[in-house]
């Protein structure tokens, strides 16, 4: 790869990893495995280990896809977030009575928001992998019902991990964060920038 290529590969489906990574002026294209990465959590897994797998499964899929098209080898970027309280993870409601029962759990508390990034770069028989999970603390303020339902009838809630996104309607209901607001819309681009870096991608 050349030192000023910037391109890479995005393993994920997520429009908003897209808009982040056009932020910071990456050029990327979109490697989708036709293999969907089994998401369920393990028996006795902890969200950072839980995370940090389902990445470098989306990962590996993705490096064993550009390998079996034989495609240009670049660096391949993939990324899982997943809402965390009291030590549970909250995935994507499937449901309006899930949502309302996510959203009711996160009114009024702080919780997690736990984002694994992976970057990995084959050359030849080689990979060379770096990841990084950025964590950040997530307020709500105390929600009435009403607001719940009004909110969960939208269309929001129900392809984001803890039924919420920190970039639509639900920012209203959201009184402090300690972290990154990027990695809560899923990518922190301080650690994405960092891990691409040592891929050789120049960002500047």
């Amino acid at each position: 790869m050349k030192p000023a290529d910037k391109k890479i590969y995005l393993a994920s489906k997520s429009p908003r990893r897209r808009e982040l990574l056009r932020q910071i002026g990456i050029d990327f294209e979109l490697l989708l495995s036709e293999k969907e990465v089994d998401e369920s959590v393990l028996t006795n897994e902890s969200p950072e280990d839980y995370v940090a797998r389902v990445t470098r499964d989306k990962l590996n899929s993705a490096q064993h896809t550009m390998i079996l098209r034989q495609l240009p080898h670049r660096p391949i970027l993939a990324a899982d977030t997943t809402v965390v309280i009291d030590g549970l993870i909250l995935g994507k409601p499937a449901d309006h009575a899930e949502a309302v029962q996510m959203i009711t759990r996160l009114s009024g508390r702080t919780h997690q928001v736990l984002t694994s990034i992976a970057v990995g770069l084959t050359m030849g028989v080689e990979t060379d992998i770096w990841q990084i999970t950025q964590q950040s603390d997530v307020s709500f303020a105390e929600l009435g019902s009403e607001a719940i339902e009004a909110y969960c009838r939208t269309l929001e809630p129900y392809d984001k991990a803890g039924a919420y996104g920190i970039q639509g309607l639900a920012s209203m209901f959201i009184s402090n964060i300690v972290g990154s607001h990027s990695g809560i819309m899923g990518l922190p681009l301080f650690e994405t920038a960092q891990l691409l870096q040592k891929a050789g991608v120049r960002i500047l």
